[in-house]
């Protein structure tokens, strides 16, 4: 049973690497952040280490990289990213949803017309990226670590990102890489296939893509039905993680992916449950701890040697002596040793 598993999310090593490439095999199209490409994986871990490894004071090209690693058989079912700033060394681009009025006072008509504007309004940003969880895991609590972990590094290291965080998710597609969003407006002007442009894409910058889109609003109610249908909407493949960041507090309602119109997820870390809700607490070794246990995802304070699971534990007695009591296993699994602080939030 893959929920009696006990899972650590942590830093990839380029050990990982065969892991790594093949559940970039397995990913879905639209999943440019993780590229079958062994060139571009062996760049994105070697990125992260050392992104983990420098002294940051302020967000910039940094990339971090996890995966979800099986305690008991060492073997890695999960990835997921952060990058500290989308379009640092060229502009993000985005469509942009909006509302055009057209109006004429001689004959008394007023049109709202629904239009996507092409901006780089999220540049700057952090992004969550790279997300992808063995199938046979989906159904059990990991995939809210595999997420939600990522803003516990966040919250003990906010001078490494942005005051706000947005999340690409996949649009539609279907199983041969037929996409009617981009087929309808990014091929018309860029004359490659879907599956083409997002792996020349590679989760790097869109400029080039944008450099040849219309510059102009595009007017919904011009495209064909199946395309007009796309904007916005979700991948199936997409629907966990997507959930996930619902659930933490960001919204989707303005921006959509220029290359799937796949809906893009923001909101200010401050608005972010489990960057919100976090706690930093000492650690006391305990084998048993005082008062009702509850689920809280755990993770220490470190970079490089970051770690962080899913664990019961009582916060009860952490107020009173300020140390929060754990059994030696999953002090070991963080890492962290009497008098060291963790930091947890309610899963």
């Amino acid at each position: 049973m893959k929920t009696d598993r006990v899972l650590i999310l942590r830093p990839c090593r380029m050990s990982d690497l065969p892991s790594v490439e093949r559940i970039a095999g397995a990913s879905a199209v639209g999943i440019t952040s993780l590229p079958p490409d062994r060139e571009k994986l062996y760049d994105k871990i070697r990125n992260s280490t050392h992104s983990l490894a420098a002294e940051v004071d302020v967000n910039g090209e940094e990339q971090y990289f996890f995966v979800l690693e099986d305690v008991a058989t060492g073997e890695i079912v999960g990835t997921s990213g952060i990058v500290a700033s989308a379009g640092f060394h060229d502009r993000f681009y985005s469509y942009r949803n909006e509302i055009i009025v057209h109006a004429s006072q001689e004959l008394g008509v007023s049109n709202k017309i629904h239009s996507l504007h092409l901006c780089h309004d999220l540049t700057g940003l952090s992004l969550l990226t790279s997300f992808y969880i063995d199938p046979a895991y989906v159904k059990t609590q990991w995939p809210q670590l595999l997420s939600r972990a990522r803003m516990l590094f966040i919250a003990e290291h906010p001078e490494r990102f942005a005051d706000k965080l947005a999340a690409e998710n996949p649009g539609v597609c279907d199983d041969s890489g037929h996409s009617p969003f981009w087929d309808a407006v990014g091929r018309r002007f860029f004359n490659m296939a879907y599956p083409q442009a997002e792996q020349l894409s590679g989760g790097r910058s869109k400029t080039f893509i944008a450099e040849l889109m219309p510059q102009y609003p595009i007017y919904v109610p011009l495209l064909p039905a199946d395309a007009k249908l796309a904007i916005g909407q979700l991948n199936p493949v997409a629907e966990l993680p997507f959930s996930i960041l619902l659930e933490e507090g960001l919204e989707a309602d303005t921006y959509i992916d220029i290359f799937d119109g796949g809906p893009t997820v923001e909101a200010r870390m401050s608005a972010v449950r489990s960057i919100a809700g976090s706690k930093r607490l000492r650690v006391k070794r305990a084998a048993s701890a005082i008062g009702t246990k509850q689920s809280y995802l755990i993770a220490n304070t470190a970079t490089e040697e970051f770690r962080a699971t899913i664990a019961l534990l009582s916060l009860d007695d952490a107020s009173g002596d300020g140390r929060l009591s754990i059994p030696p296993a999953l002090a070991d699994r963080l890492e962290v040793a009497d008098g060291d602080d963790v930091r947890v939030t309610p899963l």
